[in-house]
Formats: structure tokens, C-alpha cells, sequence
């Protein structure tokens, strides 16, 4: 059957919808298909601005608030990119022909329950195109997309920070154990002779502002002041990216900055690594406890936080310095 109008599902969260963008992109120029997406309605910002996308769907919490409008569209094929129990409830909704990503979760059991590592030395990206071989749909290897609608896009001149001339560091992430503490993030930035944009949401804004008296003049706190795509802006005309395992480390990926990556409960062997471009991941090797988590938690299981105190900052100071040169 030939295949007209495609339904991508991936509900959650910023780096995993930005991770899903090469698979949207070569769909569309290598296919003539009609393409929508079903995503959380707190991402649909991530995508909106997306040029290979002909229609966005969202909820707010249950499938039900989309289902009689999805049996409508009659798709010939859904694309699963999440592939949980609320995927396959809609499924089984829709009655279409369907294919989903493995997810790997036994693989991933057995490395942060038994350290045993049976994961396949595949990137998440490839895992998802692996959902539309049988469409003939090749990777194009351009790596991801991340659009700024002009409207978001960030002057820094006006906040005294000249494009391509300041690191920005990605102070921020979901779960604590993803997080540098903040004693190691000030050392860095008092260490760095360059200008530092310090991005993340408002939860992180009393930290930027400690970090920010902490360090100096030469530290702006951005965080909790511009929106997702605002801040995607400060990365986008960054001169180099620090960020841990979060959405804006993949945001920094599909700008191809060179980006130094923090690693602290979760590993890069899960996948999700920054997506070609030129990183340098900074990471506690040889712990018994890492990884704890495929995701993380608020707080350190054995209390110890060794993964993140454990990290050498005089390692990242000097790969900072090779990528500058």
C-alpha cells in the first residue's frame, strides 16, 4: 500500500522530541507524505517552527483528548518513537499498521541494575531510523534540526555579549544526579577567561544568581529569563557549549557547536551522546554505583554523589581549552 499521510509519535521531553527531527526531515524529502506529530502540548514550541511538518497534535495528559480527531485523519502508518503502554493503547485505537523503536529496556536494566553492558554501540538517532527502513527511508547524515522562529531569536549585543565570543554553559537539568553541584560549576566559571552565559529554566535562576556573584562580571545569569527557543539562541551563536545530558546539549548538537558534556548517574553508552558533532564527554569511570539510572534522581541513592564530586575540573578546563583553540 503507498503510503500518503504519516503519524510520528514522541510525547516527551525536549532532547528526545529534538533527537526524532533527522527521522521527520529525510520522511519528508524522501517520501511525498503528509506528516503529522503527536506530542506533549508543553513541547509543542519545540516543533512548531518545524518546516517538515505538516500538522502538530498535543495533549495535555491522556490519549483520549486526541483520539476520535486522530481516527479522522485516517493514516496509513504510524511511526512510534515512544513506545510505551499509552503508544500501544492508541495503536490499538487507530487499527493502523504501526512501527515502534525498541527501547532496549532489558539492556538497560541489566546495566544500571547488574553493570552488565549488553547495550548495542548504536546512537538513539540510528535506533529511530531503524522504524522507517522499511519505507526506504535512508539516513542523510545532516544530523539534527532545531529552528528558532524569528520572533525568539536573541540580540546579545544587547545584554553586552558579542556572537561566537562567549561559552555558554547549561547549568541546568531535570534531575539532580545530572547536575554538577554548584560549588564545581563556579570553580569553572571563575576559572575561564571568556564571557559565560549561564542557561536554564526559572527553577535554576537562584543558582545562575549565586553562580553569577560567585564568578564575576564575566558571568551572565540567563537562566529563567527567555524561553526554550531564546535560550537556544544564546547556544546557537555560542562559541562552545557546557551542558550536562539534557535537552539543550542536543539543541547545542543540531547547531553543530562543539560541546563539552557532563555525565554524572547517566552514561553516553545509553545512546544519547550529542549527535555529530565535536564533543568531549567528562565522566567518573570505574564506579560500581554509575550507572544508577537510565534517567536519574533528585538525590544520589547511596549519598555519596561521587559521580559528579568525582569530576575532575581541571579536565574540563582543559578540554574547554582545546575545543576554543
Amino acid at each position: 500500500m503507498e503510503v500518503k499521510k504519516i503519524l510520528i509519535i514522541r510525547f516527551s521531553s525536549i532532547g528526545d522530541i529534538v533527537l526524532t527531527t533527522p527521522v521527520l526531515r529525510c520522511l519528508k524529502q524522501q517520501m511525498d507524505v503528509e506528516l503529522h506529530f503527536l506530542t506533549k502540548s508543553i513541547y509543542k514550541n519545540i516543533l512548531s517552527p518545524n518546516p517538515y511538518l505538516d500538522k502538530i497534535w498535543t495533549i495535555d495528559k491522556e490519549i483520549d483528548e486526541v483520539i476520535a480527531d486522530l481516527k479522522a485523519e485516517k493514516y496509513e502508518r504510524i511511526i512510534d518513537l515512544h513506545h510505551n503502554l499509552r503508544t500501544l493503547r492508541l495503536k490499538l485505537h487507530l487499527g493502523v499498521s504501526a512501527t515502534s523503536f525498541p527501547k532496549l529496556n532489558i539492556e538497560k536494566w541489566l546495566l544500571t541494575n547488574l553493570k552488565i553492558n549488553q547495550l548495542p554501540d548504536i546512537h538513539i538517532v540510528d535506533r529511530y531510523f531503524e522504524t522507517v527502513k522499511k519505507l526506504g527511508v535512508k539516513n542523510d547524515d545532516a544530523g539534527l534540526d532545531y529552528f528558532i522562529p524569528p520572533n525568539e531569536e536573541i540580540d546579545t549585543t544587547r545584554y553586552g555579549y558579542t556572537p561566537h565570543e562567549y561559552i555558554a554553559f547549561a547549568i541546568g537539568a531535570k534531575l539532580a544526579t545530572k547536575r554538577l553541584p554548584t560549588h564545581k560549576i563556579i570553580e569553572i566559571c571563575q576559572s575561564l577567561p571568556y564571557p559565560i552565559v549561564l542557561l536554564g529554566g526559572k527553577e535554576d535562576t537562584a543558582k545562575g544568581d549565586l553562580i553569577s556573584e560567585k564568578s564575576g562580571a564575566h558571568t551572565f545569569n540567563a537562566c529563567g529569563k527567555f524561553s526554550l527557543n531564546g535560550s537556544a539562541s544564546w547556544v546557537q551563536q555560542s562559541r562552545l557549549l557546557i551542558t550536562h545530558d539534557t535537552g539543550l546539549m542536543h539543541i547545542g548538537a543540531a547547531f553543530k557547536k562543539r560541546i563539552v558534556s557532563i555525565w554524572g548517574n547517566t552514561v553516553p553508552a545509553f545512546g544519547m551522546y550529542p549527535y555529530q558533532t565535536d564533543y568531549e564527554a567528562i565522566e567518573v569511570n570505574n564506579l560500581k554505583c554509575r550507572p544508577c539510572s537510565k534517567i536519574g534522581y533528585q538525590a544520589c541513592p547511596k549519598g555519596h554523589f561521587r559521580c559528579m564530586e568525582e569530576i575532575d575540573v581541571a579536565e574540563i578546563l582543559n578540554q574547554i581549552s582545546l575545543k576554543i583553540s
